[in-house]
């Protein structure tokens, strides 16, 4: 689960350490609280979407009253969805993480509480284990289907500009009882009250009364199936604009997925896309840990789980949070990596007293996996330009016992390749990308790539590579992956490598990974349609002796 999208001045364009929600409790008094008594406060008439009004800017500190610190907790609105909205604004602005694996750790529930109260203008009661999974469902499948819940909004106000102007707060109020109403058929006096008062409590009034019409039309369409959707007619144009609506994703990955890969495929990729995703976890063999061992780990959870293809991996879809929670990551036993990863790691083929360098290793889950298939012998190299990252990866080293064998370097890979004299028998790029094959798992990344990415990512794909392939021995391999499905960031990266650097020979995957993931060029892929995988690419370059 490696997506790389941070921006690219990050140069490794991966996840970073989300913001981990907690169930923190909330100190309150017993009984019917203050909060519940008065209207939340109207805002200024003109606050609108984007206004200045501090209660829609989480990011805003807190205000000093000269009261008391101890914070006015409302007993009466939806807490989970209270907490949903407040992370779908800040998820908005970029300052919070969609989809999340939330642990009860350090201060972070604070720390969104804190977010909560500054943007509502109270705070809400302790979040148990079913409200952190209803925020964490709620707020990935409202990002997911933004597109389409979005249309049907504007669809269902009286005037295209009642909704441009709609302030943020409460577009999140709706985004979210929309979905509910359309995706997960939460019965519909439940969405309607719950919204509803929220919108009141936090807004005002008035607000309240919006929420309340523009849902019950929905749930008149909804009945009566004639929600007004955009039918697929015209030019390849205009049916890509449907689709990007019906489908939830931007219309320039509709049009190139289709121009590549058919309709009917696209079709199916956009469905996966928009599914819950599933995660994998891989057991910790270098602690001394079996797959049996994790698999009678999780029945004691009462986590469903199916095993793998891959012998050290087995696949959850719901319970992450039970696995989290009971330690197991923190314990050493596994970590959470997708088998198209794993692959990866199948195609480097560690071997044990080789030197392996990891050029852009954090956030270290294929490091790790290298490092546990050396057996005790040989080195692995992590580098990265991020020193913050560099250490999380080390402190996992330490708990998976690999701290002796992987060793950190901070720095920009395209200087360090340039001044180093080391060679190494094995170069693993795992290149920043546009993460188009994670995007089942990485809900909100569809909506912060742009087509033009993709040429930046191109030219700093092939300055990594060049820098990359200093580093390799005589002899020696260079791997190059990403979690991409376009061929852009993949097949003609390598083709082009090829072209400029007539020391390197391609050599086929056979061998290394099963057939049904071998193109005929000898590539390793990974399709999210094909094999219910993330999609993931990699590439075996070998450098002559001379």
């Amino acid at each position: 689960m490696e997506a790389k999208a941070l921006p690219l001045s990050h140069f490794r364009a991966r996840a970073g350490s989300p913001l981990l929600l907690s169930a923190d409790a909330s100190s309150a008094a017993p009984g019917r609280s203050r909060a519940s008594r008065y209207d939340a406060g109207a805002p200024p008439s003109r606050a609108g979407r984007g206004g200045a009004w501090k209660r829609d800017d989480p990011e805003a500190p807190p205000r000093r009253t000269g009261t008391s610190k101890v914070p006015i907790v409302n007993f009466e609105v939806s807490h989970h969805r209270a907490v949903a909205a407040v992370r779908l604004l800040r998820a908005d602005k970029g300052k919070a993480f969609v989809d999340l694996l939330n642990e009860k750790a350090n201060d972070s529930g604070e720390n969104e509480m804190g977010y909560v109260e500054r943007t509502l203008g109270f705070s809400t009661r302790h979040l148990d284990d079913r409200d952190i999974r209803l925020v964490t469902v709620i707020v990935a499948g409202t990002v997911r289907w933004k597109r389409y819940i979005d249309y049907l909004i504007m669809s269902l106000c009286s005037e295209e500009k009642v909704f441009s102007n709609m302030e943020p707060l409460l577009l999140q109020i709706l985004r979210i009882g929309f979905y509910e109403i359309l995706k997960l058929n939460v019965p519909a006096y439940a969405v309607v009250d719950e919204n509803v008062r929220l919108a009141k409590v936090a807004l005002r009034p008035g607000a309240g009364n919006m929420v309340n019409a523009i849902l019950r039309k929905l749930l008149l369409l909804k009945e009566t199936d004639s929600l007004p959707l955009p039918k697929i007619e015209g030019d390849d144009r205009a049916q890509a604009r449907a689709l990007s609506i019906i489908y939830s994703h931007p219309v320039w990955m509709v049009r190139r997925w289709i121009r590549f890969l058919g309709k009917e495929e696209a079709l199916k990729l956009m469905n996966w896309n928009n599914s819950d995703p599933y995660f994998s976890l891989r057991v910790n063999t270098t602690n001394g840990y079996t797959r049996d061992d994790l698999v009678t780990r999780l029945e004691d959870l009462q986590v469903h789980y199916e095993k793998s293809i891959m012998d050290e991996f087995v696949r959850i879809r719901e319970g992450m949070q039970a696995v989290l929670q009971a330690g197991l990551l923190k314990e050493g036993m596994c970590a959470v990596q997708d088998e198209s990863a794993g692959f990866v790691v199948s195609v480097v083929d560690p071997q044990p007293g080789e030197t392996i360098m990891d050029c852009c290793a954090a956030p270290g889950g294929k490091t790790l996996f290298m490092a546990s298939r050396l057996a005790g012998q040989g080195k692995v190299s992590a580098l990265d330009i991020n020193k913050g990252r560099l250490r999380i990866l080390m402190e996992a080293a330490k708990c998976h016992n690999l701290d002796d064998i992987i060793t950190d370097i901070h720095g920009d890979l395209r200087l360090y390749a340039k001044e180093s004299t080391t060679k190494y028998d094995k170069v693993l790029l795992d290149a920043p990308c546009s993460g188009l094959g994670v995007l089942s798992k990485r809900a909100d990344l569809r909506w912060n790539r742009q087509l033009e990415d993709l040429e930046e990512l191109v030219c700093l794909q092939d300055e990594l590579l060049d820098s990359a392939s200093l580093l390799v021995k005589p002899g020696g391999v260079l791997i190059y992956s990403t979690c991409s499905i376009d061929h852009e960031e993949n097949e003609n990266r390598v083709t082009d490598f090829v072209q400029r650097h007539p020391e390197f020979t391609l050599q086929g995957v056979h061998g290394y990974v099963p057939a049904e993931f071998i193109t005929g060029d000898g590539f390793y892929s990974s399709s999210p349609t094909k094999h219910s995988l993330d999609g993931a690419f990699a590439a075996r370059l070998v450098r002559s002796m001379h």
